[in-house]
């Protein structure tokens, strides 16, 4: 409609021009049809034309205004008024777009009955049926669209109390599972332990024998207790990893694709990633899928490459788009995130590695997240085929894997 505006607007000239091209009034006319155009052109680009606020009704009294003027000095100018029809009654409050409607089609007859110089009764009657049928027809389209909306809103308001109602009962429902377990046997197995040391301690001077048996009894709990907690750990890892590293990086890359964007897999590791600790894999996981949603969410990107590279001293996870990108350079110091709040999470797993986050980008040429975790003796891969080094156990008990050993003090 605002094409079409300018459209019969430069017709509109160029026919009286042609007609009257010594008329006195042609610098006029002229004079304001670029003045209208303008006032158009400007309400456009400033998007006041868009917004339902008083500087657009100032702005459509003003285009009406001044093309009621051409329309009295030259009536082929009342055909302008078709798409200022729809623009009142975008714009305005129902009653007051159809004042405005009825005052435009009744400029448009006597126009047109001044154009053809005789009382017609097409003229007449052929403009207010038209505009009739128009209005309504938009009136009704206008319900229609916002029962749609309403009904839209209400269906998206749903959906997310109902997500949220489901996030809490499993939220719930975990939150129970978990303190069963805890309570029926770490907490009983550490109650016990404590029974049984306060009986050693109190029989220590008088039976030795006895309140050795009762530590050791002890000390036999604790290993009961430390292989429930790493039950506990390896249950709340993810489950994508149950397939290894590089099929769970798939698995990610697989649904994070689709219409818009499409995700590639590329993995270097010569069969060693599934060898490294669970807690690197985790969070290697992890960052694929916060990067891969920032890519999905905020960069417009169509494609986007996953890359795993294990070298002999660390493990690196690029991902690259070709999105819209950004300037990290702009970004002001203790930003909370880049592109979303999915950077400050990658940034604080990398950390708690001992790993590094790499940001490459510029506006228009997407960007590239690379986080690189260095595989220190107590979280690199061992080699292929070689033989589990004692030293290279994690100081945290509960990653020790081996049932027999004491975690170190």
């Amino acid at each position: 409609m605002h094409a079409s505006f300018f459209l019969l607007l430069a017709v509109a000239l160029a026919r009286f021009l042609m007609r009257h091209s010594h008329d006195e009034r042609s610098p006029w006319i002229v004079a304001l049809s670029v003045v209208v155009a303008l006032v158009y052109g400007i309400g456009l680009v400033r998007g006041v034309a868009e917004r339902a606020t008083v500087g657009q009704r100032v702005w459509l009294t003003l285009v009406v205004v001044v093309w009621v003027v051409l329309t009295v000095l030259a009536p082929s100018f009342a055909w302008c008024a078709v798409p200022l029809f729809y623009t009142g009654l975008r714009t305005l409050p129902t009653r007051a777009a159809l004042v405005l409607v009825g005052l435009l089609a009744v400029l448009v007859i006597l126009a047109q009955l001044r154009l053809a110089g005789r009382l017609d009764p097409d003229l007449l009657l052929g403009p207010p049926t038209v505009v009739v049928i128009a209005t309504a027809v938009f009136l009704q389209m206008e319900r229609q669209a916002a029962r749609q909306r309403r009904l839209i809103d209400d269906l998206i308001r749903t959906r997310r109390e109902l997500a949220a109602s489901e996030r809490r009962e499993g939220t719930l429902a975990e939150r129970q599972r978990l303190s069963m377990e805890i309570h029926d046997t770490l907490a009983q197995g550490l109650s016990s332990q404590q029974m049984l040391l306060q009986a050693a301690q109190r029989v220590w001077e008088a039976d030795p024998g006895k309140a050795r048996a009762h530590v050791g009894t002890a000390a036999s709990i604790a290993e009961h207790n430390l292989t429930e907690a790493r039950r506990f750990v390896h249950d709340l890892a993810p489950a994508d990893l149950a397939r290894g590293l590089a099929e769970a990086l798939r698995a990610v890359a697989a649904r994070e694709s689709g219409d818009r964007l499409t995700v590639q897999v590329r993995v270097d590791d010569d069969g060693r990633a599934d060898r490294l600790p669970d807690r690197v894999q985790s969070a290697l996981l992890r960052i694929a899928q916060g990067a891969l949603a920032n890519v999905r969410e905020h960069s417009g990107a169509g494609s986007a490459v996953l890359t795993l590279t294990l070298l002999d001293d660390q493990v690196v996870l690029d991902v690259a788009d070709d999105g819209c990108g950004f300037d990290p350079a702009a970004l002001p110091a203790g930003a909370s995130g880049v592109r979303g709040h999915g950077i400050p999470a990658i940034r604080a797993r990398v950390r708690q590695l001992g790993g590094t986050l790499t940001l490459e980008s510029a506006p228009g040429e997407g960007a590239v997240v690379s986080a690189a975790i260095p595989l220190t003796p107590a979280t690199g891969a061992r080699p292929r085929g070689s033989a589990p080094d004692p030293a290279a156990q994690t100081p945290q008990g509960l990653e020790n894997t081996d049932p027999n050993r004491s975690p170190p003090t």
